[in-house]
């Protein structure tokens, strides 16, 4: 008895010795994840808070630089080469440094990544990129620090920070045209499906291409498909809208219509509704 109850103590005094307290961060890390065409982004970085604090121009003062949040400085990854006001950053990891100023803010890409905050020795050859923001001033107040990644395109974005009551957008450009154009070149050399076609023409409709090329290949996807569903036979019509074939493209709206009704996806049934009754007034 006396040898388990020496057993349990000991238990008792490793657990009380190694227990640990466990708070929250006063300033928690974030992770923003986002496709952009077809480049990944990802920005990790700490968010702090305003807790009644005056932030620019005193706690983050004006004309020094900031690590773009607290803790470690804050990293962006970019999976394939973007473009930022243009200059062009290679696919890779960067920090994110900024230089805030009443009006205009110095953003700074820069190539050494494993700093607690700003580098202990700035170094001017670990600079990619320098680019000037605008600041813009929003009518309330934002509590928590925050980067996130709008204004999304199949081309472009704009990394966004705001805080307190700032706001300032770091737009960039991804290389999704010359990656699509690459795929659709291997696909259609090869032996395309009826959904290569299908992607290629849509793409060329979105991004104002060629529309002849575009019809060319969704008719093509047309004539492989038994039976066209009414979200394809959707871009279809819009393609013959563009090529001005209005005729084509009400006949197609209207195959279209009725079979969006009959799987009762009233989205797409008010679309075509409001395409045919543009294009009858033509």
């Amino acid at each position: 008895m006396k040898k388990i109850l020496l057993i349990i103590a000991l238990v008792a005094i490793s657990i009380n010795l190694n227990a640990q307290v466990v708070t929250p961060q006063p300033s928690p890390l974030s992770k923003v994840e986002q496709k952009v065409g077809l480049t990944d982004v990802t920005i990790e970085y700490s968010r702090p808070g305003v807790k009644g604090r005056i932030i620019f121009g005193d706690l983050v003062p004006f004309e020094k630089k900031w690590r773009t949040g607290a803790n470690k400085n804050t990293i962006v990854t970019f999976s394939d080469n973007v473009t930022i006001m243009d200059q062009l950053i290679k696919a890779g990891s960067y920090a994110l440094y900024v230089t805030p100023g009443p009006k205009v803010w110095e953003v700074v890409f820069y190539s050494e990544t494993d700093n607690w905050g700003l580098p202990k020795e700035w170094s001017d050859k670990n600079i990619v990129a320098i680019v000037n923001v605008e600041v813009n001033r929003i009518p309330f107040k934002v509590e928590t620090f925050t980067i996130d990644i709008n204004q999304i395109t199949n081309t472009s974005a704009a990394i966004e920070i705001i805080w307190e009551n700032i706001y300032v957008a770091i737009p960039f450009q991804v290389p999704t045209d010359e990656k699509v154009l690459a795929s659709i070149n291997e696909a259609l050399n090869g032996t395309p499906t009826s959904n290569d076609y299908y992607a290629a023409a849509v793409y060329y409709l979105q991004e104002g291409k060629d529309i002849n090329q575009a019809k060319e290949w969704i008719d093509k996807a047309m004539s492989m498909t038994d039976k066209p569903a009414f979200w394809q036979l959707r871009q279809q019509s819009l393609i013959y809208a563009k090529t001005g074939d209005i005729k084509g493209a009400i006949s197609i709206a209207q195959a279209s219509l009725a079979s969006a009704k009959e799987a009762g996806n009233e989205d797409y049934v008010n679309m075509n509704l409001a395409s045919l009754k543009e294009w009858s007034e033509k």
